[in-house]
């Protein structure tokens, strides 16, 4: 199966690539460099032997895609590419919709016309909003309390692939719901490594840990959790990348949706101690005010993945720390 990867030299998308050429599959990857490199492509070739041939196309380009699946033929898309940062995405807000929501209408009418019915989306947790509780399951209503246009991009595409869907009977989409996604590849070789100023928690402690960023915020330690601080689901990337292959065996007409996370929450300091444990370093943090959206403790419910696709997660934080510290040592060493 011949198979696109949209923003595939990312964090995410470098790491699907890895496990779908491992399995076999023919990878071709199209991202527009916005917030990856090019010397990813090197990397996925030592790791698998392969290098995936690769467009420079941006979402907004219809004419460059128009060129790509012409010449593509692919029989399948999973599309990671899109902008992600939050904070960016409440200052500029109709940026976030062109992008993400107007380059995914772009992509799905270039798959119309050439034929491509399958696609895998990687959509994010942040479609449920604030259900009230914290284990959230694919059967929640979702689109309710979402705080953060980012968010609302993700909850749009959804629905867009739901009617289209309806719409179209040879249609088949699989929904990926990410949690958090820590770690990198065993190797060292590849890891999360953003151009742009980072948001999520484990790309600060990473610049923390290499002195870039002076010291490590953490908004509130008045939650209650249990350290006071915030609790979230954090996968290993390998586990993520090894559940869009799962998908990949298992597309089948319609919509399917299914949660990628460990199904348990890991704190803020647990992270910075599991971190600090694994290199030997102490972490500087302060503890700050909590930010305007922010729950309390949010995890997957990871079930229907394990029934309907096989899959469940077999990396640990540990292990996500132990690979990021050598992601770390790797880069130093260039």
């Amino acid at each position: 199966m011949k198979i696109l990867l949209t923003g595939g030299t990312g964090y995410i998308g470098s790491h699907t690539a890895i496990e779908l050429i491992k399995q076999g599959y023919e990878v071709e990857i199209m991202d527009n460099l916005f917030n990856s490199k090019i010397t990813v492509l090197d990397k996925i070739e030592e790791i698998t032997g392969v290098k995936p041939k690769f467009y420079e196309v941006d979402l907004l380009d219809k004419e460059g895609m128009r060129k790509m699946f012409e010449e593509g033929k692919y029989e399948l898309v999973i599309h990671f590419a899109g902008l992600k940062a939050v904070g960016e995405s409440v200052e500029k807000p109709l940026k976030y919709y062109e992008n993400n929501v107007g380059g995914t209408i772009n992509l799905l009418e270039c798959m119309k016309e050439f034929g491509v019915h399958k696609i895998i989306f990687s959509s994010s947790a942040t479609v449920y909003g604030d259900q009230g509780v914290s284990e959230l399951t694919e059967e929640m209503q979702t689109g309710v309390g979402i705080t953060n246009p980012y968010g609302e991009t993700k909850h749009v595409i959804e629905e867009i692939l739901k009617d289209v869907a309806e719409a179209d009977p040879k249609f088949e989409a699989t929904i990926l719901r990410y949690f958090n996604p820590v770690g990198t590849h065993e190797s060292g070789l590849i890891g999360e490594d953003p151009n742009d100023i980072p948001n999520n928690l484990m790309p600060i402690i990473m610049k923390v840990s290499t002195g870039e960023i002076e010291k490590l915020k953490v908004y509130g330690d008045d939650y209650d959790t249990v350290d006071g601080t915030g609790v979230r689901d954090y996968i290993h990337v390998v586990d993520l990348a090894k559940g869009h292959v799962a998908a990949v065996k298992k597309m089948q007409p319609g919509i399917s949706i299914y949660n990628l996370g460990t199904g348990k929450g890991t704190s803020v300091l647990e992270m910075i101690k599991a971190f600090e444990e694994a290199s030997g370093k102490k972490l500087p943090y302060e503890i700050v005010g909590r930010r305007a959206g922010d729950l309390a403790e949010i995890y997957a419910n990871p079930s229907k993945a394990e029934r309907e696709l096989g899959w469940k997660t077999e990396k640990t934080v540990e292990d996500a720390m132990r690979d990021t510290i050598k992601y770390l040592d790797y880069c130093a060493s260039k």
